[in-house]
């Protein structure tokens, strides 16, 4: 499953420097999107090739999009067209100061340059619902779905002039199913990254924070805290280094590898392994797929022609070391085409065509 995430920000915010520490993508200056893919850094991985020892590793991925600046005419169009062509967001707001970098009117206010953005896809959505209900009020006595999609569109525009994004609705699967074809920018999965400066780093505050966590929490949005400019120097050393400088910064784990974690679990999406000689692999599902729509993940004549599941949980895979003495105790498992895959679940499936 191939995930395209879009990260916006004000001029100078350091969305594209977050970019850049993903994906390992220079990002280039313009108006053009920058794509790049970023691994998803997952510790378990880590340990069954300890225990495997593969010949390769496959993890999971993310694609990263670089999302010009918002501005007016033209260059507002090719924004919104960028924003609607992705996944989920993740924009970057600027907590940090640094005279060699300029401020947008003169001072850093996060909240104002988060609102600036998320004000605009709000009013967008707006635009596009007005006009939707218009048409639908004239066609309601030919379409006979007219009255359904009404009642819900009118529930959405509550929600906007109440300053409240659309990911905050509890839709019924048949309000999700009348309303998905419209793509509104403010149903779109949303995280926020802080970016602070070294400091703020080391006293895990920063400017802005409580406005900003209060805003986020009423949304239930996750905000990652980052040092772009942090990272960018972490990035440059050699891994014993690396672990020096996080120490003593008080730092336990990479805000970008953190950030794509985040964004993973964020979009609703759990990993399930294959594991042999030759590979470990990680598949990248969402919550509730069954066994044999997990198996399409790998090539469609699995999910076609499957006969069933071999499961072994990661953990009992991890503390026995071996296949065969998860068998021996007893934990290996038989699952059919209507078993609902976890998170960590090590696969093998069986299949004939």
């Amino acid at each position: 499953m191939f995930v395209k995430i879009g990260i916006i920000g004000t001029p100078l915010s350091g969305k594209s420097t977050v970019f850049e520490l993903l994906t390992n993508v220079a990002a280039t200056s313009g108006n053009q999107a920058n794509t790049g893919i970023a691994k998803v850094v997952d510790p378990r991985v880590a340990n069954l090739e300890k225990i495997v020892k593969p010949k390769r590793t496959m993890y999971a991925s993310i694609e990263f999009v670089d999302i010009a600046g918002f501005a007016s005419g033209q260059k507002g169009r090719d924004f919104l067209n960028a924003v609607r062509d992705v996944d989920a967001l993740v924009q970057v707001v600027r907590t940090f100061e640094n005279d060699h970098v300029p401020t947008i009117d003169g001072n850093i206010d996060p909240m104002r340059d988060l609102q600036e953005i998320q004000s605009e896809l709000l009013l967008t959505d707006w635009s596009l619902l007005e006009n939707r209900l218009e048409r639908l009020a004239k066609e309601k006595n030919k379409n006979p779905n007219a009255a359904k999609e009404i009642a819900v569109l009118e529930k959405c525009k509550a929600a906007l002039e109440g300053d409240l994004p659309l990911r905050t609705l509890e839709l019924t699967e048949e309000e999700d199913k009348l309303i998905r074809g419209y793509d509104f920018f403010t149903r779109k999965p949303l995280i926020i990254v802080a970016n602070v400066g070294d400091d703020e780093m080391r006293q895990k505050e920063y400017k802005g924070q409580q406005e900003l966590e209060e805003w986020a929490n009423e949304r239930n949005i996750p905000i990652v805290i980052v040092s772009a400019e942090m990272e960018r120097e972490i990035s440059q050393l050699d891994e014993e280094d690396k672990a020096l400088f996080m120490e003593d910064m008080g730092i336990e784990e990479s805000g970008i590898e953190r950030l794509s974690r985040v964004a993973y679990n964020h979009l609703g999406l759990v990993s399930y392994f294959t594991v042999g000689e030759v590979e470990v692999r990680v598949w990248t599902i969402k919550k509730g797929t069954n066994a044999r729509e997990g198996a399409g993940k790998i090539h469609s004549d699995i999910e076609r022609g499957f006969i069933r599941a071999e499961v072994v949980a990661y953990d009992d895979f991890v503390e026995h070391g071996s296949m065969a003495k998860v068998k021996e105790k007893g934990l290996f498992r038989l699952e059919g085409k209507d078993y609902i895959i976890k998170d960590g679940d090590i696969i093998t499936f069986r299949f004939n065509v």
